[in-house]
C-alpha cells in the first residue's frame, strides 16, 4: 500500500476523516489504520513488527526498573544484539536462508526507532512508556512506517497522548505539503528514474557523456523521489495534529559533505551522529585528532552498509568517511581561501565541488554491484556515440524540458519557503490568486506526471 496508491488513499480519507468525528477513539483509529497500513503488504511483516516492537516495550521497562546500572548495562546490550541480529537476518538472507520472503518493509527505520528509545532509556534521557497501545502507535505509525522519518520517543509520544481539535488551517497545511511531495514524486523523479535506470542497466554500451549525464542527474532523482516521500509523511502527519522531525534542509546548498549530510536525510544523520559518533569519540577522546577521525570514518562507513550489504555500499560509506574526514583536517585552509576568494565565489566553486563528489559517491549506493560502479566511473567522458543530443540519456524532449523547468522551481521554491512559509503566505492570498495557483499545480501535476510507479527508492531499506 503506497502513499500513490488508490488503497492508502482510500485508508487515509477515512482515518482522517473518523479521527475526527470520534475524538475519543484517535488513538485507536491511528492504531487500526496502522496495523491495515503494514498488513496489507502482508500479515508477516505486521506480525514481525509488532513482535520488535514488543521486545523494545518490555526491554525498555526492564532497563529502567535494573538493580545496577551493570545489570541495565548487560540488558541494553543484550537488548541491542537481539534487535540486530533480527535487523540483519531479515535485511540480509545470507545470515538466515531464505529469511529474504519475509523482509519487511520499513525494518531499518523502526529498528533503529527501537534501538534509540532503549539507548535513551539507559542514558536517563527518557522514561520508559507506560501505555502499550501509545508505544505500538510510537512504533508502528503508519505515515512514517515505510521510511521515517526516524522518530525520537520523547518527540513523539506525548504529541499522541493529546487528543486532536480539528483545526483547518493546519490540516489544510498538510495536505498542500503531501501535494508537494506528490508533485515531486511523479513530476520530476519518476519522469527521470526509467532512463536513469537504463543508463544503469545498459552502461556498457552508453557513451561516455550519457554516463556523465546519469551521475549529475540521479541525486535530482533520489532528492526528489526521498524528500517527495518525506513531504507525504510529514504532511499527511501533520493531518492527523502530529508533527514529524524534518527529514531535508535544501542539501544542494551545501558548500561541504559534511553540511550536506547535516541536511540530507537529517533524522538518519542525527540518528547515528547521537548514538554512533559520539559514544566512539568518547572512547577514542585521548587519540586526539586521530581518534575523531576514526570515530568519524566508522561512523559514516556504519551508514553506508545501513543501505546495504554489498562492497559497493562499503565504498559509498568510505568516500562519504575520507572526504568528510578531509574536510574537517583542512577546516583552517578552507577558512583562509574563503578570505581570499571572496565568500561568493568560494560558495559558488564549493556547493559544485560537494555536489560533484556527492553525486559521483552515488554511483557506488546506485549500482547493482562494485564492477558496474567502478565501470561506470571509469567510463565517464565528453565521448559521444553518435551526435551530443544523446546527453539526455534517452529522455524525450518534453520530459527534460519538464524536469529541467520544475526542479529550478523546486529550487527556488525551496529557497523562499525557508524564510517566509510561502505555502502559508499563498493561503494568504486572495481566493482568485490562490485557486489559480492551486489548479495550475494540478494540471501539471496530472498532465505531465507519470503515475506509472507506486514505489519510493528507500523502501529497500
Amino acid at each position: 500500500m503506497s502513499f500513490i496508491s488508490i488503497c492508502f488513499t482510500i485508508l487515509f480519507i477515512c482515518s482522517v476523516v473518523l479521527f475526527y468525528l470520534l475524538p475519543k477513539s484517535q488513538r485507536l483509529i491511528l492504531l487500526v489504520s496502522s496495523f491495515i497500513f503494514i498488513g496489507y503488504y502482508h500479515i508477516a511483516f505486521l506480525a514481525i513488527a509488532l513482535g520488535i516492537a514488543m521486545i523494545t516495550y518490555f526491554a525498555g521497562k526492564m532497563i529502567a526498573s535494573a538493580d545496577n546500572d551493570k545489570k541495565a548495562g548487560w540488558l541494553l546490550f543484550s537488548s541491542i544484539l537481539l534487535l540486530v541480529f533480527i535487523w540483519l537476518a531479515l535485511r540480509h538472507p545470507w545470515i538466515v536462508p531464505k529469511s529474504i520472503y519475509l523482509f519487511p518493509l520499513g525494518i531499518s527505520f523502526y529498528s533503529f526507532q527501537a534501538l534509540s528509545y532503549l539507548i535513551d532509556i539507559y542514558w536517563g534521557d527518557e522514561k520508559p512508556e507506560r501505555n502499550v497501545w501509545d508505544f505500538l502507535i510510537y512504533m508502528l505509525f503508519f505515515m512514517k512506517f515505510l521510511s521515517g522519518p526516524i522518530e525520537r520517543s520523547g518527540d513523539f509520544l506525548p504529541q499522541i497522548k493529546e487528543r486532536k481539535a480539528f483545526d483547518y488551517d493546519i490540516v489544510s497545511f498538510g495536505l498542500k505539503l503531501m501535494m508537494i511531495g506528490l508533485f515531486k514524486k511523479v513530476v520530476i523523479a519518476d519522469n527521470m528514474a526509467p532512463y536513469i535506470d537504463n543508463m544503469y542497466t545498459g552502461m556498457h554500451t552508453a557513451s561516455g557523456a550519457q554516463l556523465l549525464m546519469t551521475c549529475l542527474l540521479y541525486p535530482i532523482q533520489l532528492y526528489t523521489d526521498f524528500s517527495g516521500y518525506t513531504d507525504i509523511a510529514i504532511g499527511g502527519a501533520a493531518m492527523f495534529g502530529l508533527k514529524l522531525a524534518p527529514n531535508f534542509d535544501r542539501p544542494f546548498i551545501s558548500k561541504s559533505t559534511s553540511e550536506l549530510w547535516r541536511r540530507w536525510h537529517m533524522s538518519l544523520s542525527f540518528w547515528v551522529r547521537d548514538y554512533i559518533y559520539v559514544p566512539l569519540t568518547s572512547v577514542t577522546r585521548s587519540m586526539g585528532l586521530t581518534g575523531i577521525s576514526f570515530s568519524l570514518l566508522i561512523t559514516i562507513t556504519v551508514l553506508g552498509l545501513w543501505h546495504g550489504a554489498g562492497w559497493n555500499f562499503v565504498v559509498y560509506g568510505l568516500i562519504q568517511g575520507f572526504i568528510i574526514t578531509y574536510e574537517m583536517l583542512t577546516t583552517g585552509m578552507h577558512k583562509r581561501m574563503a578570505k581570499v576568494m571572496g565568500e561568493g565565489l568560494y560558495n559558488f566553486i564549493f556547493i559544485i565541488r560537494t555536489y560533484l563528489l556527492y553525486a559521483v559517491s552515488l554511483v557506488f549506493f546506485r549500482a547493482e554491484s562494485l564492477s558496474d560502479a567502478t565501470y561506470l566511473i571509469s567510463h565517464i567522458s565528453l565521448q559521444v556515440n553518435s551526435k551530443w543530443n544523446e546527453i539526455n540519456i534517452g529522455m524525450p524532449d518534453r520530459n527534460t524540458l519538464v524536469c529541467s523547468i520544475t526542479f529550478v522551481l523546486l529550487m527556488v521554491f525551496e529557497h523562499y519557503n525557508q524564510k517566509n512559509n510561502l505555502i502559508k503566505a499563498i493561503s494568504n492570498k486572495p481566493t482568485a490568486v490562490r485557486w489559480t495557483v492551486y489548479y495550475i499545480l494540478l494540471l501539471i501535476l496530472f498532465i505531465y506526471g507519470a503515475f506509472n510507479t507506486d514505489t519510493f527508492v528507500y523502501l529497500q531499506f
